[in-house]
């Protein structure tokens, strides 16, 4: 990559290949590119070190002695933490029969050994680019549930507040948002479907019309 279009990228690659020569290859030219690249010479040391360190993306390696590429991508789905980490499959394996499987057990490419440098890099960026927005989608996703849930919070307490209505010991009239003092039926009214029809209660009736029998 000339210095003119040196574009420096971010993000954290773990490499699983059994040969130290592979490993080296893959870590000078994905180091070139920007990316921090950790090494593992096996399937068993590749799981330690996600689990340890969440990776952005794994290149693995299928032929290794212990537990090959596809047992380790399945190892690795089957976690919920590294569940949607990308992996791609580079391996010698060609047939189009590898590559399914490699599908299958959870990859999300496969770069056939020998690869061009330029071919793979592309690979990478592009997985990583996606990766990225699905984080960020993420992020948005959780930040709008929190969001909603504070909204919710809110409303609930307007809900209670509403419920404490100040109301005068002698006219029972209530006092409204506006700080006006209103009669209880014309505020029931407005903040509900609720009508009224005028009447009078059996006490009432005795007290201010002794002389009639109302009830």
């Amino acid at each position: 990559m000339s210095e003119n279009n040196m574009r420096y990228v971010s993000g954290n690659i773990l490499v699983v290949d059994d040969s130290k020569m592979n490993l080296k290859v893959l870590v000078a030219a994905l180091g070139d590119e920007g990316y921090t690249v950790r090494p593992a010479l096996s399937g068993e040391i590749a799981l330690k070190a996600a689990r340890k360190e969440i990776p952005d993306l794994i290149l693995l390696d299928i032929l290794m002695p212990g537990l090959d590429g596809y047992e380790v991508c399945k190892a690795l789905k089957s976690d919920p933490r590294l569940k949607d980490v990308p992996v791609i499959f580079i391996s010698a394996l060609n047939e189009m029969t590898d590559k399914v499987k490699g599908f299958s057990a959870g990859g999300v490419d496969y770069v056939s050994k020998p690869f061009q440098n330029e071919e793979l890099l592309a690979r990478v960026k592009t997985h990583m680019t996606l990766r990225t927005l699905q984080k960020d989608l993420e992020e948005k996703n959780t930040d709008l549930r929190e969001l909603n849930e504070k909204l919710q919070q809110a409303l609930n307490e307007i809900k209670s507040l509403r419920g404490i209505l100040p109301i005068c010991g002698h006219c029972k009239k209530i006092r409204d948002d506006t700080e006006s003092w209103r009669a209880v039926e014309d505020y029931v009214s407005e903040h509900s479907e609720a009508e009224f029809s005028h009447s009078i209660c059996p006490d009432c009736a005795k007290k201010y019309y002794p002389d009639y029998d109302l009830y």
